[in-house]
Formats: C-alpha cells, structure tokens, sequence
C-alpha cells in the first residue's frame, strides 16, 4: 500500500515531468473510478502537485486566468495500487480511471492509474480533517501533537497498531512502522503510552538551556527516538528516489533498503487489525494470544566450492558404501516409484471404491498316467454295475 513517501515522490514526478506542460481540454474519467466527474474544462492549463501523509492535491490553473475557468482543486488518496504515469494518449494504461490530456501533438495523458481500485479523489482542496500533521512536511506539529495527547484511549493499544493510526501519525504504513521499530529494538506489542511517555522526558532534557543548538543536533542524531525516526526513515526512500514512478525498475533497491520488513529471518504476526507486522525477537507483553511468530524462511544460497580447497580422503571401506549405495536404490525410492507406476495405470469403470478380490491358488497338475488309470476305473466300474 503506498506511505507518505510514494505521495511525496508521485507529487515531485508531477512538479517535474509535467511542469512545463501544457494540457488542453476535460478531464477524462473512466466508468468504473471512484471518483465524481471533475468539471473543469480548458484550452490551456498547467497541474501542479502537493502531499500530505497519504494524501496528495492536484490543482488544475488556467494558463489565462481572466478568460479561463477557476482553478480546480482534487484530493487523491492511493489507496492499495494508485500511482500517477505519463503515456501517450494512443497507449493508455489499463486501469487508468482519470486522465489529463496534454495539448501538444501526438498528445499524452497524465493518468493516475489504481488496479486494485482502492484509490480515490475528491473535488476541493481540504485535507481529510480526521488526520493529523504529517511526519514529513510538518514535522513539528506532527510531535506536539502525539505528545500532547498521550491520554487519548487509543495509546493504551500497542505500538505498532498505533504507529497506523492516522490521527497521529499521517503516512506511516506496513513496512514503514516494521523497519521503524525495528531500528530502534522496540518490540512491537509493547504498550503504545510506555513507549512514548518516556519522550516526554526526553523532551525536558532537550530543553535544557546549557545544552547549545550543535550539541542538541548532535543529541538528536547519535540517539533519535522514534518520532524523530517517523520523520527521517521515509525520507530516506524519498531522497534515494527508491520507489520513484519515473524508476519504476528500482524496486530492487528498495528491497536491499528494507531492513525488517519481508527479510528472510524476520519474525512476523498479525495484529488485531488483520495487518501483518515484521520484527526481530520478542513480539512484547500485548502480543495476541493463540499466535505463533513465524519465520520468514531463508533463501537457500548455492555456495561454490573452493577450487584449491584440499579433497577429502576417501577410504576403501567408504568406496564400498558409496558402489552399493549407487546399485541398490532407497527402499523410499521404491516405493515412490511404485506409488508413480501404480497411479500411472488405467482406471475402467468403477473400480477405484471396489475391494481388490484375491484370486483361488491354482491347483498343481495331475500327471498323464494317473489321469488315464482314473479314466480306466471309471469303466470298469460301470460295465461291472447290476442292471436294475
């Protein structure tokens, strides 16, 4: 699901790409977009972009503003899958469920395309009032307002299911909360307010008047707490461009960033939202009952051998094992051999629920002269019986 940095990234791809373009006409809108008709037409117009956590706005200015429309405002949540590409016109993206159209010729279309169709807009330019400050751009009253509210019901859930609330913490997700609490060791069923009243004290200290600007600079960086990290880790992704829509194919480096999040070794539960949450070690004293960790399994690595390694002795008595080992096959071998034969065979009819029927022992054969010595007695017997 994209975070605050594939928001921040998308509106820096539509600032630079699209700057210096010039787009004319509607705004298409395809049938099935979660979204209202926007009704703004134009002969020339430009489209500039702002994020704010998980959400970004476009706004759509007439290049003539005394003989064109107002400008437009839209509110864009991603959802699961959306994201903003550039393509010609004639090549549109499937799922592209609403596009702007340059005026240049053969024209394109800047598209914001959401497989999945979780993604949304809204006509205006008002955030959603339920979310908070976001952790990249306001980053201040991002604090200040976690801090000031840590008597709020939702602190008494634990840390990682908190770090998703949007209230407090606008734009940090799945993988962004797991590499999170994972740098600083905090288990992630460890009670939300135990963690962050201690910055509360943390806080006091920071003020200290004794302390200069370079020493508290120093401070925050040799020890950052995890609002500060909220700040910092997506910025990481946003100025190494890892998930940037103009490098598509720097995925790889994204997952080589990833520290926690979908590492084999990782240890991995579901919390009571249904989300799936990576960590190292102990899950904490919150963590659901009836849950197992489970391991994120390990790639199997090939390891070459070294060709100026010494080889092993081989012993006669080994040699032996190894020749009669090569002969003789696994009685497992066998019988899976036979399993592969046995299912291998026609089926007729409906024999496969009948019982198998074990047929009668043959008896042995009777030799010629015995047979013709019997054939002899039955004769006589006959011509010697009284006539009734």
């Amino acid at each position: 699901m994209p975070e605050c940095p594939e928001l921040h990234l998308a509106g820096r791809f539509i600032n630079g790409t699209c700057g210096e373009l010039v787009f004319a006409g509607g705004v298409e809108r395809s049938p099935v977009g979660r979204g209202p008709e926007v009704p703004f037409r134009s002969e020339a117009y430009s489209i500039s972009a702002i994020a704010r956590g998980k959400e970004l706005r476009l706004t759509l200015s007439a290049l003539d503003p005394a003989a064109g429309p107002a400008p437009q405002d839209l509110v864009f949540r991603f959802g699961m899958s959306g994201s903003f590409r550039l393509c010609p016109a004639a090549e549109l993206p499937r799922h592209a469920h609403l596009r702007f159209l340059t005026r240049e010729s053969p024209p394109r279309a800047l598209c914001f395309v959401d497989p999945r169709r979780f993604g949304s807009w809204r006509l205006g330019d008002a955030w959603q009032p339920e979310r908070g400050p976001c952790v990249i751009s306001e980053y201040q009253a991002f604090r200040e307002n976690v801090l000031k509210n840590l008597d709020d019901r939702v602190f008494d859930k634990p840390i990682c299911e908190v770090l998703l609330n949007q209230k407090y913490f606008n734009g940090i997700g799945n993988y962004l909360r797991a590499e999170i609490l994972y740098r600083l060791k905090i288990p992630p069923f460890e009670k939300a307010r135990t963690v962050l009243e201690a910055l509360q004290e943390q806080e006091k200290s920071k003020k200290d008047p004794s302390l200069t600007l370079s020493k508290k600079v120093k401070l925050r960086q040799e020890n950052p707490d995890l609002l500060e990290l909220c700040h910092t880790v997506p910025k990481e992704v946003i100025t190494a461009e890892l998930l940037d829509p103009e490098h598509s194919d720097n995925y790889a480096a994204f997952k080589d960033w990833l520290q926690c999040y979908l590492v084999p070794g990782m240890s991995s539960l579901r919390d009571r939202s249904g989300r799936t949450i990576w960590f190292q070690g102990e899950p904490g004293p919150m963590a659901p009952k009836g849950q197992r960790p489970r391991k994120t399994p390990r790639k199997s690595s090939q390891v070459k051998a070294d060709p100026e390694a010494p080889c092993p002795k081989v012993t006669p008595r080994a040699l032996k094992q190894r020749r009669r080992a090569a002969v003789t096959p696994l009685k497992s071998e066998v019988k899976e051999k036979e399993k592969e034969e046995e299912a291998d065979r026609p089926r007729t009819g409906r024999a496969h629920g009948r019982r198998k029927v074990t047929p009668a022992p043959a008896l042995p054969e009777v030799p010629l002269s015995v047979r013709t010595s019997r054939r002899l007695s039955a004769r006589r017997g006959q011509a010697a019986a009284p006539a009734v």
